[in-house]
């Protein structure tokens, strides 16, 4: 066997996902099936969640939370929880990385260097954070001692996305169960797996049963009745910006806070004094990676005239021998479309843009040499107007927009000129200009020469279409916790006496 098939076999799928509350597996009479979109083959059956079965979990959490098995925990105790769950991660990664990459269609050796690594990421980093965070004290008043502190909110919902499962679920799991909080989670009905195989080893690092309960299905049915559920404290989503809006909009029944962190259609703007070998690798990895599907993707390519013509057929070049393939080969780049269904959908943008005008460069078609599965030529094309539906709506997929600007002022205009605003990019050793990009671009992230970076320490997340609040230490702090301000006096007080007969005429 070649290393892809020796990879492969080691893989064991979870042939039946099924619903997991305090620890204890729930089928249903819904079940829906579980794809590899790299060979189009199901591989598992979903046991679909009902407003029965997540409100059991959400019971299931109440009684964990209310218990105090968790929440009552010292912040050292927690620490040392989540730190042995980086641990275990770490040590089953390559497990966790082959069950994604059978599940999702990403490459493995992206998700064993990148994302399973990020997952343990999450769970040290709020170890480390609950140990260094501050309190508020205030002491300008000398009669009183006031300060704030900070209790776990109850019950938290967090709704994973299927383009990058377990790191992104995990950074709202790992948050929450710092805080001291109990969670029910829901994964998209696409990819499962993985979260059902860090549960257990949640449980060998000491969290309790019913603090973590997993729920599956469909947004319509189970993630409906999780969003609607008044026992939710909080409700934390990764997804489509029109999920979203249907979440805000149950959660609102309940004045439930939320966040949500949706879609982008990302400005990557590359100026004549960039370094511009540096900027076709930035462009390159800001449209490709993650085999095109994430939602802070530099999906709009925006070059300076002068520099547009070389550039773009450097660009043609590259993207021509990216290697699409196996995603178990480790020489792949691009793996298979998280679904045959998606896969048609990106594809079908090449249509709509040629009939709007716009210039197919490179790629467009399916890789039939590799049907049944989901692979697609890596695509670039090429737009006059920013209005079209090319450079407006969220196609995510390998599908890149370019279009020129002649100055900053243009470039900055057509930048903002979208209903989204998670992350820009700009490319140029000019400091002027990079001053002048991040005062003027309207967009939650701002990365200036380099393609991706996320510091976790710092906020994360969009603005308009883009998302509503941020998640980082501090942002999530604030979110999975409520602040109690406390007041004491700091010497004996003379209090008037009401009703008091004693004291009248006095």
């Amino acid at each position: 066997m070649n290393e892809a098939q020796t990879i492969k076999a080691q893989v064991q799928p979870i042939t039946e996902c099924k619903n997991l509350i305090n620890d204890e597996a729930f089928g249903s009479d819904s079940v829906l099936p579980v794809y590899n979109p790299a060979t189009g083959e199901q591989i598992a059956a979903l046991h679909e969640a009902d407003a029965q079965i997540v409100d059991r979990a959400v019971s299931a959490a109440q009684k964990s939370f209310q218990s105090g098995v968790w929440r009552d925990l010292t912040v050292e105790e927690r620490q040392s929880v989540l730190r042995k769950i980086a641990q275990f991660v770490d040590e089953h990664a390559e497990t966790l990385a082959g069950l994604e990459c059978l599940n999702t269609g990403i490459p493995y050796a992206h998700l064993l260097a990148g994302q399973i690594r990020r997952v343990a990421l999450n769970f040290r980093f709020f170890a480390d954070y609950i140990g260094q965070s501050e309190g508020d004290l205030y002491t300008q008043n000398p009669d009183y001692l006031t300060y704030v502190r900070r209790d776990p909110v109850g019950v938290c919902a967090l709704v994973g996305p299927w383009n990058a499962p377990l790191a992104l679920t995990t950074m709202k799991l790992a948050a929450a169960l710092a805080f001291g909080n109990s969670c029910v989670v829901k994964a998209s009905e696409q990819t499962p797996m993985t979260l059902l195989a860090l549960m257990p080893l949640l449980q060998q690092a000491g969290v309790p049963d019913g603090v973590v309960n997993v729920v599956n299905g469909s947004g319509v049915v189970t993630g409906a009745a999780l969003s609607a559920h008044a026992g939710i404290a909080r409700i934390s989503f990764t997804g489509g910006t029109e999920t979203g809006k249907q979440i805000m909009t149950l959660a609102a029944q309940n004045l439930t806070p939320v966040t949500m962190e949706l879609g982008g259609k990302s400005a990557n703007i590359i100026f004549a004094s960039a370094d511009l070998e540096k900027a076709v690798d930035g462009a390159l990895l800001g449209i490709f990676s993650n085999n095109g599907q994430q939602c802070l993707a530099g999906s709009r390519i925006f070059l300076e005239s002068g520099i547009a013509g070389d550039f773009i057929d450097t660009l043609i070049t590259r993207t021509q021998n990216i290697r699409v393939g196996d995603p178990f080969d480790p020489e792949t780049e691009i793996g298979a479309l998280g679904s045959k269904t998606h896969m048609e959908k990106v594809l079908s943008y090449v249509g709509i843009g040629q009939k709007e005008g716009g210039n197919l460069l490179t790629g467009g078609e399916r890789i039939e040499a590799l049907a049944p599965g989901a692979f697609m030529q890596p695509t670039l094309m090429q737009v006059g107007d920013n209005a079209t539906r090319l450079c407006q709506e969220e196609i995510f997929g390998p599908f890149g927009v370019i279009q020129t600007f002649d100055s900053a002022e243009q470039a900055w205009a057509l930048a903002n000129d979208t209903s989204f605003g998670l992350v820009s990019y700009v490319w140029s050793e000019n400091l002027s200009t990079i001053m002048d990009a991040q005062k003027r671009l309207e967009s939650g992230l701002l990365w200036v020469n380099t393609p991706m970076v996320r510091e976790l320490r710092a906020p994360f997340g969009g603005v308009k279409d883009s998302g509503i609040g941020r998640e980082s230490g501090k942002a999530c702090e604030q979110f999975y916790t409520e602040e109690k301000t406390v007041t004491l006096p700091v010497q004996s007080q003379i209090l008037t006496k009401l009703g008091n007969p004693d004291t009248r005429g006095s």
